[in-house]
C-alpha cells in the first residue's frame, strides 16, 4: 500500500495530511510557525479526495510528512 499526501500553507501555519487510499485512515500534522507540531490520527470516507481538492490541497511527499513527523525540519 501506497499512502497519499497533501498539503496546504497558510499564513501562520502548514497542514499535511496523509491517507491510506484502501482504508482512508489518516494522520494529519498542522505545523506551526514556531515548528511546533500537532498530530491527528483521522478516519476519512470515499470523498476526501474531493474535500482536499476543494479546499486546495496540494499533492505532497512522503519524504516532506515524515520529516516533519519525525520532528526533523
Amino acid at each position: 500500500m501506497i499512502h497519499k499526501y497533501f498539503k496546504k500553507e497558510f499564513e501562520e501555519f502548514k497542514v499535511i495530511v496523509q491517507v491510506n487510499p484502501e482504508t482512508y485512515a489518516g494522520v494529519e500534522l498542522t505545523i506551526g510557525q514556531n515548528g511546533e507540531i500537532e498530530k491527528r490520527k483521522l478516519q476519512f470516507d470515499s470523498k476526501i479526495y474531493d474535500d482536499l481538492a476543494e479546499d486546495e490541497f496540494k499533492a505532497s511527499s512522503a519524504l516532506e510528512f515524515n520529516l516533519y513527523l519525525n520532528g526533523i525540519k
